[in-house]
This record gives structure tokens, sequence and C-alpha cells, in this order.
């Protein structure tokens, strides 16, 4: 057992030693891009997660949902609890095929933007949560190009979360992190509905 802990310690050591050294060439203060994306379950979850974090530090939140906004969620629900903290914009009017109204959904998407535009340009926002942005980019809805350019105009230590399936490429290639979530399991492919607290 001696012998074991002292390989451990070794390891760690040597662990630390290049983890120090990687935090000390990091030593740039900007505003990140964080792309959450992919089909597995998560992304909201995590930017929300951010959210709360950011609130924690005393951190102006800026939140605009494309798509949902049909139902409120739990997310919302919550951070409307903070309003000195938290400006909450659900903007969609449910999911796409529910809606069924391309037209509707893009005037709903542009509209959204616009709002976004606003957070994107008030350096007293330090965090951006962008919700289900990448499926009106999917879907068209909203020019990407026209939105990297607004993406990258905003205060310099402004951070910005965008979440949803699909992310462009152009997206993910001036993000700063990019996390796709993977489905393994979901309970849903078992015939367990959607429930309150754990999906919305």
């Amino acid at each position: 057992m001696t012998d074991q802990n002292e390989r451990h310690r070794l390891r760690m050591e040597r662990k630390k030693a290049i983890i120090d050294a990687k935090i000390a060439a990091a030593d740039k203060n900007i505003g990140v891009i964080i792309v959450n994306t992919g089909n597995g379950k998560g992304k909201s979850s995590s930017a929300f997660g951010m959210a709360v974090r950011a609130l924690g530090h005393g951190v102006q939140v800026g939140v605009v949902q494309f798509i949902k906004g049909a139902m409120a969620t739990g997310e919302e629900l919550f951070l409307r609890r903070f309003p000195e903290q938290v400006r909450f914009h659900a903007m969609g009017e449910g999911y796409t095929w529910v809606t069924q109204d391309r037209e509707r959904d893009i005037a709903r998407a542009q509209l959204a933007w616009e709002q976004a535009k606003l957070f994107l340009s008030n350096p007293a926002v330090g965090l951006v949560v962008l919700d289900e942005l990448n499926i009106a980019l999917k879907y068209r809805y909203l020019d990407v190009h026209q939105v990297i350019a607004d993406l990258l105009d905003r205060p310099a230590m402004q951070h910005v979360v965008v979440t949803g399936r699909a992310a462009p490429p152009e997206l993910i290639e001036v993000a700063d992190t990019v996390t796709e979530m993977n489905v393994v399991k979901h309970a849903f492919a078992a015939g367990i509905a959607a429930q309150a607290g754990t999906e919305w």
C-alpha cells in the first residue's frame, strides 16, 4: 500500500506541475463565447447553471430564449426571482413542429435577436444566455453571419452562452469553448414522460 501511495503522490506531483504551467500561460482575461450543442440532454441546463454561477459573483445576466416561450420553464420561474440581476426574455412560441408557421417563427426569432443585440451592446451585462439560438440558425430564421458579427462586436469582457442542437460550423469556428452533448441513454426512449424539474 505504501508503494501505491507513493506512486500516486509522484503522479499527482507531475500532474500539478503540468497544470500549473498551463494556468500560468493562460494570462488573457476576455469575454468568451461558449457553445453547447449536440443531441444529448443538458445544453440549456449547463447554460443556466452558468447563469446561477454568474449571479453568485454579482454579475448581471441577460437571457433570451429562442423557440421556447409557450410555457414557463423552471429556469425562467427561478431566475425571475432576481429582477435586479437578471433580465429574462422568453420570445419563442414553442417547438417548431408545434407552431408549423415558418414566417411567424422567423418574425419571433428576429424580435428575439433585437433583444439579444440590446444585451450584446450593454457592457453592464456580464453574461448573455442565448438559449436555443442554434435552432433559429439551423432553420435560417436568422443570418448566421450577422449573428456572428454582432457576437464579435460585443463588449470585451462580456461572456455569451449559446445553446441548441446543430450549431453551425461558422459559430463553432468563432467560439472559444464548444461542448457537444451526446446521448448515451434517455428516459423518454423508455416511455418515461418529460417532467417538471428535470426536462423543463
